[in-house]
């Protein structure tokens, strides 16, 4: 791998040197821009505004803009004039634990390689310091004309840099979020675990590219005269339309995960499926509700006897006294 940039990183008053390679590359397909009547080559060209002649790349410079659109010219020399300490050095300013760094602000990722003999003993140092401690460094450094933020991980036996964008650079995610107020059933969580226990976990170095494939192959089929591949069938492409029946939906993914990690795929209906066993406090309010009821029942019951003991004395006729004997 070819090296972008020598230099040191500077752990306290050790000075380890250097050699930064990148440690990604891009894979995509590029293509070129042709004119599409005869298939010629399409250039861009830089051109002057002012008098319309090309301008060779060594004509070049740079210039910021300001407010009003005037043009202040700004130089290599200039550049090179500020006070920038991490021009050529890796400033580590402090350790943090992994889970302290944002993902959002990664960016580039490089390789540090030791340059020369003499590098390799402070470089090991910090690689298992890193290592034992089980943080990550980060870092001040200088690329390309800028400052920037990194943050210095072990990966095998190598130490690796991130790229890191400032924190004033990771814009709020303000009006993303839904708006609107949603409710999410228990029933609805269920299946979503169920959905990610089933999908389950990935080896991440078996992903490849599938759109970049069929794109090579199309390639392929084009240059030995064929006509590309067929267009997919209606039907075939993923659903970008509107899920009208959640559960259904979330039942189906289960089912279709089940199936293809060779799994039975029998998915329980959230209709059929078994009530929640009652809490205590459930349980205690019914028992309690049951006696109140009882209770009420059987008050009722002897109101109602009481009512008609009443009702039946006042209907039945008096009964005629017995005559009194008489004495002699």
């Amino acid at each position: 791998m070819r090296s972008i940039w020598n230099g040191a990183i500077s752990f306290g008053l050790v000075s380890i040197p250097i050699k930064l390679v990148n440690a990604t590359e891009s894979r995509s397909v590029s293509f070129r821009q042709i004119h599409a009547e005869d298939g010629g080559r399409i250039r861009y060209r830089k051109v002057c505004e002012l008098d319309g002649e090309e301008v060779a790349q060594s004509e070049i410079g740079k210039a910021y803009e300001d407010a009003d659109g005037t043009m202040i010219p700004i130089t290599d020399e200039d550049l090179a004039a500020l006070p920038l300490p991490t021009a050529k050095t890796i400033e580590i300013v402090a350790f943090v634990p992994a889970g302290e760094i944002d993902p959002l602000q990664m960016d580039a990722a490089y390789y540090l390689s030791a340059n020369g003999v003499p590098a390799a003993k402070p470089y090991t140092l910090l690689r298992e310091a890193l290592k034992r401690s089980e943080k990550v460094a980060v870092a001040k450094f200088a690329l390309r004309g800028r400052e920037r933020l990194g943050m210095l991980r072990v990966v095998d036996d190598v130490i690796a840099m991130h790229g890191l964008l400032w924190p004033d650079e990771i814009r709020a995610p303000e009006g993303v979020a839904p708006e609107t107020p949603v409710t999410v059933r228990e029933a609805e969580l269920d299946l979503a675990d169920a959905l990610m226990a089933t999908l389950g976990e990935v080896d991440i170095g078996t992903l490849h590219d599938d759109y970049r494939e069929a794109v090579e192959e199309m390639i392929a089929a084009k240059a030995a005269g064929g006509e590309g591949v067929a267009p997919p069938e209606p039907g075939e492409e993923g659903g970008g339309g509107q899920v009208i029946d959640l559960m259904a939906a979330l039942e189906k993914s289960v089912r279709e995960a089940k199936e293809a990690r060779g799994e039975p795929a029998e998915v329980t209906d959230i209709k059929s499926r078994p009530a929640k066993k009652a809490t205590a406090k459930t349980t205690a309010k019914a028992t309690a509700t049951k006696k109140t009821t009882a209770k009420k029942t059987t008050a009722k019951k002897a109101t109602a006897k009481k009512t008609t003991a009443k009702k039946a004395a006042g209907k039945a006729p008096a009964k005629k006294a017995a005559p009194k004997k008489k004495t002699a």
